[in-house]
């Protein structure tokens, strides 16, 4: 009998002796996964070329940030925030133009999608995962005026920072009423077709945004706002956003 007659007959007496087995009690027990765990060599010396490439790539700079910025620094707007949301108009505008011939109108974000600082000093493509560790990608969706008069309510009901590109603006009075609320500098028209980009978590109702639907059309660019942020940076020398008011409560 050959060795792999033997193996043939192995397996055959492996399968009967399983369907005959029943199973009654199924038991574990906590690894603890610690520095006395010793790494195979092997392993590691496959890995240690890529790994290395990996962090090469990640650790190139591609700008620099004047200061740090985090999305703690403003009550409605932030730098952080602004700079993500106007980003993702430029970036995202570029593909959404040449795909359909038309414009976004504004951005909105999430403030609790930004998961990091950014701090002075060299930016890398590190920075942006940092920032966006998400796979979240960018949706532009046509909705009508009256959703986007939904949208202001909502942020000014919220209280946060979610970031807005510059093509909107929307002032609070002092008791938090909306007092003014454009786009492209115009008084939101009801009746009117907005193109409304922002990412899939909250085109799917996310944070409580339930505007996105229903809409006139939705389109998937495939592009993730990890890889706006990246391809936003390298155009740039230096970063330097700034607070502006484009989302802001009047004091007096």
């Amino acid at each position: 009998m050959t060795i792999k007659h033997i193996l043939k007959l192995g397996i055959l007496l492996l399968i009967f002796s399983c369907a005959s087995t029943k199973i009654s009690k199924i038991e574990g027990k906590r690894l603890e996964i610690d520095d006395t765990l010793k790494p195979n060599l092997a392993i590691e010396n496959f890995i240690k070329p890529y790994r290395e490439h990996v962090n090469k790539n990640m650790d190139s700079v591609i700008s620099y940030a004047k200061e740090t910025y985090t999305k703690t620094d403003g009550e409605y707007n932030t730098a952080i925030g602004n700079l993500m949301a106007d980003a993702v108009y430029t970036e995202s505008n570029l593909v959404f133009n040449k795909r359909t011939g038309k414009d976004i109108d504004f951005v909105l974000l999430n403030h609790g999608g930004i998961r990091s600082i950014i701090s002075k000093g060299n930016i890398t493509i590190r920075t942006a995962y940092e920032i966006m560790p998400f796979e979240n990608s960018v949706i532009v969706t046509a909705i009508k005026g009256k959703q986007v008069n939904e949208m202001m309510i909502y942020l000014s009901k919220s209280k946060r920072a979610h970031p807005v590109s510059n093509q909107l603006q929307l002032v609070l009075d002092k008791n938090g009423a909306i007092s003014s609320a454009t786009v492209h500098g115009e008084p939101i028209d009801e009746s009117k077709t907005y193109y409304v980009a922002t990412n899939d978590y909250l085109y799917n109702g996310g944070d409580g945004m339930v505007f996105f639907k229903p809409n006139e059309n939705t389109y998937v660019l495939n592009y993730k706002i990890r890889d706006v942020l990246i391809d936003n940076f390298k155009k740039k020398d230096t970063l330097n956003p700034k607070r502006d008011q484009r989302f802001i409560q009047l004091k007096d």
